[in-house]
């Protein structure tokens, strides 16, 4: 073979037919037989299967799956579809998936005369792998794929809003050990154990559409977990909780439970498709296993979840009117910075007007209903009761009043109560910051 290669080599291809056979091979030429008939690739490449599955004793008879474009449905699959059926009786592969190819943001095929190519390696140097992977999965695949600049940079969006969720998740269990800190299921907070139930929702629907290679299903369900479920509701409400209950309170442990349970599950969805960031994350997850995996990719879906369920009807739907309450109320609240009544939002005293069934909802959280809603207070009264000056919402029965709160500044929570200076001892401080300082800590029940 070397001999041949260095004649080709030197000759050009043309030397396989122009040399006789001796001065090809020299004295051992009379034992071969020199063949002029060209292989035909598909038949080449089409029993792969002969040496890469049946002489390999680890693996099935049948690939898991062949990946190739759409013009292979009468190329590769086909050919080695063929010459498995003839040679085994059987097909190469259990399933076949197809994709379309990449086109630029109008449609058109990728020319390097048009000057529309996309590189992958230009893309690995100003985005990073992983954005990359990100926008592949974030595409219908089994049509054409548009790539460009700034589909690229949608991708980057959608990849900080995901990274940024996971380091918020990390960061606020630090100190957490959860093989001694978890708090039982019976006892934690009710919007912790929607949050965990939201996620065992995020995961089935994740892993199903995995099942189906469904990635752009994907990638919109990991979306909304962390945009919506997360970002809009979660975590903003939980900021106060993490960052003034005591320490080692139940308050927070309850919501680091929570977090620890959600980031466990959520680095593995992310994992076959921001893999180098799922791996990053991995490293430094608290852990409770003593001997966890050193990779997230030998692991499996997250199936550690605790026992949760909606508390005396804190449940799915009842979050889900609230998200659109809180909505509600931060537009009355934007309106109120616009026309110069408050700055923040802690500075707000809101009262909200509704219709019974509504208050039958809200009236729940009782006082924690402002922790919610992050104002310093937070009142649910009558519809029938509103003043005209209360502001109409994106909700026809809601009806939002919103004043700059007479309490004074706690330094440490920033909310405005009426009890901050009360305390002797901690003259700047309200009753709720003495007690996680110097006392039990806080009880919340539902936010």
């Amino acid at each position: 073979m070397e001999t041949v290669a260095l004649a080709v080599e030197q000759k050009g291809i043309q030397a396989w037919w122009d040399l006789s056979d001796e001065e090809l091979l020299g004295a051992d030429a009379a034992e071969y037989e020199k063949v002029t008939d060209t292989l035909d690739v598909w038949f080449d490449s089409g029993v792969t299967h002969s040496f890469v599955v049946d002489r390999r004793d680890d693996i099935p008879a049948s690939a898991d799956l062949y990946l190739e474009g759409s013009d292979q449905h009468r190329g590769w699959f086909m050919s080695s579809l063929m010459t498995s059926v003839a040679m085994h009786g059987h097909a190469p592969y259990k399933q076949v998936l197809t994709h379309g190819f990449t086109v630029d943001q109008h449609g058109r095929k990728m020319s390097k005369s048009v000057g529309n190519v996309v590189a992958p390696q230009e893309v690995f140097n100003k985005y990073g792998a992983d954005i990359l992977r990100l926008w592949v999965a974030s595409t219908d695949y089994r049509s054409e794929i548009a790539v460009s600049d700034e589909i690229l940079k949608r991708s980057a969006d959608a990849y900080r809003r995901i990274r940024n969720t996971a380091r918020f998740l990390l960061a606020n269990l630090n100190g957490f050990n959860p093989a001694t800190d978890c708090v039982a299921p019976e006892d934690m907070v009710a919007l912790d154990s929607w949050a965990m139930a939201k996620a065992q929702a995020t995961q089935a629907d994740i892993t199903a559409a995995y099942e189906k290679y469904d990635l752009l299903g994907v990638t919109q369900k990991l979306m909304q977990f962390c945009s919506i479920d997360m970002g809009s509701l979660y975590l903003d409400i939980i900021k106060d909780r993490q960052y003034t209950a005591k320490a080692d309170g139940l308050a927070r442990r309850s919501c680091q439970t929570a977090l620890y349970h959600i980031v466990q599950a959520m680095v593995r969805w992310m994992a076959p498709v921001t893999s180098f960031t799922a791996q990053e994350i991995w490293e430094v997850l608290p852990q409770a296993d003593q001997n966890p995996d050193e990779f997230v990719f030998t692991g499996t879906w997250y199936n550690a979840w605790p026992t949760v369920s909606a508390k005396d009807g804190y449940d799915d739907a009842f979050w889900t009117d609230l998200l659109q309450v809180k909505d509600a109320v931060n537009g009355a609240l934007e309106q109120a910075r616009k026309d110069d009544v408050l700055g923040g939002s802690l500075e707000a005293d809101v009262v909200i007007y509704t219709d019974a069934k509504m208050q039958s909802q809200l009236a729940k959280l009782s006082d924690e209903l402002r922790f919610v809603l992050i104002t310093s207070t937070a009142t649910v009264s009558d519809l029938a009761d509103k003043p005209a000056d209360a502001s109409a919402t994106s909700i026809d029965s809601v009806f939002v009043k919103v004043s700059k709160s007479s309490g004074e500044k706690c330094v440490r929570c920033w909310h405005h109560r009426e009890d901050v200076g009360t305390i002797t001892a901690h003259p700047e401080l309200c009753g709720r910051c003495v007690e996680n300082i110097d006392g039990a800590g806080e009880v919340r029940a539902f936010a």
